[in-house]
């Protein structure tokens, strides 16, 4: 949302209510981005007038950007990193770790001083520090009958599946067929039986450089644990005992984070591992990972600044739904949510409990620069999960990240019902049908999501569309503004419309809540 409409906005609302930074010793080589100004084609127009290849791209990646894309095509941003700009920059104990063809970047371990002579550099845009990730903990928790409602076909996956009204997508039909689902994570047990269908369609380990998702020599025992939890939620099977949200979707798996190690070169493994999945063909990207140090709540989380919230924002672009966790750090002095949930175009989850309460843990909104957060919710306290102790081990697991991927699934749930539905659709649509859509705050956002409810949604008739334009925007709070000033008679349809707090009358209370949303979307 531009500033002016932001400034609006507050507008309205004025008149109707009358960290620190990072140390580290300077003589060790750290990690950094380096963004160049161009890929030896100056703008895009000249691109445009050019016969360009791109084998990276797959034909399902091409489709999807066609029919659910803002961007239906390849474009400059998909051209490599010029490996001529690369290979001027590798002066003497420089590594490059990863490149980025949408930021057109390389992230680099190099010493400070190297980094301070890129800066006066013709070739280089810019350089910026690398940023690591915040850890989570999967707790094993005790099992209560109270909390897991068994099933003869879901085992004690049901609850969490019920809460949402999956089981009731899944009778409808709606398993999570042909959808892929991308995601990022820590590892993954790839043996345990929740993922022997051939499911999986794509894994590469963005740590070691190779194609084993799985626990390898040199990796800590715990590397795998919180991958295999999250994978299983989303798209896990195993009859009678576990199903996943979307447990009959496709699996592409990236491992991109390194548990035993405070390293920085997660954020840049992250948006490698969103190109790599973009580029196969993913149609949802789930990431229960959060980064959180050295980013500051007032300058950076505003959905315009942390590396992986532009990552997150340019996939959607090209037609992936990104699913983000938002956080562990409610009960924390940071208690706000972590990048990249900040992110405009993101999904960002929160978690509740199985009697549908918000847990302290559950990171709260607004973003830096006022937008609510999270949007929805699922369940995230005594998650059910495959574990990593044996290809038949369960455990339970609290936390956003395990929320998270219940509504990656149920995501996919929605596209293979709306296989047309943009990213943005599948975003509305969840949000406009949860169970707090009509008052939404910063702590559970617009409640805890409906699967069937969403699926159904109607984007005819839109709660808070009065210009009838098809959509929320700026000009719906300034038409509404004026019909409670000066009580214009209005349509029983407008009413229906403008009535969105559904307390059958127009008032101040509705405009709060659609300009609420209005920043939220």
């Amino acid at each position: 949302m531009r500033e002016s409409q932001r400034y609006i906005i507050f507008l309205i609302i004025t008149l109707l209510c009358g960290v620190s930074a990072y140390g580290q010793d300077e003589d060790e080589t750290q990690l950094y981005w380096v963004f160049f100004q161009d890929k030896e084609v100056t703008d895009q127009a000249t691109f445009n007038a050019t016969e360009h290849e791109f084998p990276h791209l797959s034909q399902r990646a091409l489709d999807r950007r066609a029919v659910r894309g803002t961007i239906t095509g390849p474009t400059y941003r998909d051209l490599p990193v010029a490996a001529i700009y690369v290979d001027e920059i590798l002066g003497a104990g420089v590594k490059v770790r990863t490149e980025s063809r949408w930021l057109n970047a390389v992230s680099i371990e190099a010493h400070p001083d190297y980094i301070a002579q890129l800066d006066g550099n013709a070739i280089v845009k810019k350089t910026k520090r690398i940023h690591k990730i915040s850890k989570r903990v999967i707790k094993r928790n005790t099992r209560d009958d109270e909390i897991y409602l068994t099933d003869a076909d879901y085992g004690s996956s049901y609850n969490q599946n019920e809460q949402i009204n999956a089981v009731a997508a899944h009778e409808l039909g709606y398993t999570g067929t042909n959808i892929w689902l991308l995601m990022l994570d820590t590892g993954f047990y790839t043996d345990h039986l929740a993922f022997q269908q051939e499911r999986i369609v794509a894994e590469y380990d963005f740590i070691q450089g190779d194609s084993i998702t799985s626990n390898q020599v040199g990796d800590p025992p715990d590397q795998h644990d919180h991958g295999t939890a999250t994978a299983s939620a989303a798209g896990g099977f195993i009859d009678g005992a576990l199903r996943g949200t979307a447990y009959e979707c496709k699996l592409l798996l990236a491992k991109t984070e390194m548990v035993n190690e405070e390293i920085e070169a997660e954020e840049d493994l992250f948006v490698a591992a969103l190109e790599w999945g973009e580029a196969l063909g993913a149609d949802i990207a789930s990431s229960s990972l959060g980064y959180l140090d050295w980013y500051t709540y007032e300058e950076d989380l505003d959905g315009e600044t942390a590396i992986t919230t532009l990552g997150v924002d340019y996939a959607v672009s090209l037609g992936m739904v990104c699913v983000t966790a938002a956080g562990n750090e409610g009960d924390h002095d940071w208690y706000h949510i972590i990048a990249p949930a900040d992110a405009d175009s993101v999904i960002s989850v929160g978690a509740v409990d199985a009697s549908n309460v918000t847990p302290s843990f559950s990171s709260h909104g607004p973003t830096a620069d006022g937008r609510i957060k999270p949007e929805v919710l699922a369940r995230g306290v005594a998650t059910f999960l495959a574990g990593t102790d044996s290809t038949l081990d369960f455990l339970s697991g609290s936390g956003t990240s395990f929320a998270t991927p219940l509504v990656a699934g149920a995501c996919a749930l929605i596209l293979e019902a709306h296989p047309n539905w943009t990213p943005m659709m599948v975003r509305e649509a969840l949000m406009m049908t949860a169970d707090g859509n009509t008052t939404p705050d910063n702590t559970r956002g617009f409640g805890l999501i409906d699967v069937v409810a969403a699926i159904d949604y109607d984007f005819g008739i839109v709660a808070g569309d009065v210009s009838g334009d098809d959509e929320l925007n700026i000009s719906d709070a300034v038409l509404l503004l004026e019909w409670v000033l000066a009580d214009t008679e209005i349509s029983e349809v407008e009413f229906d419309m403008a009535d969105i707090n559904d307390d059958l009358q127009i008032d101040i209370l509705d405009i709060v809540v659609l300009v609420e949303w209005i920043l939220t979307l």
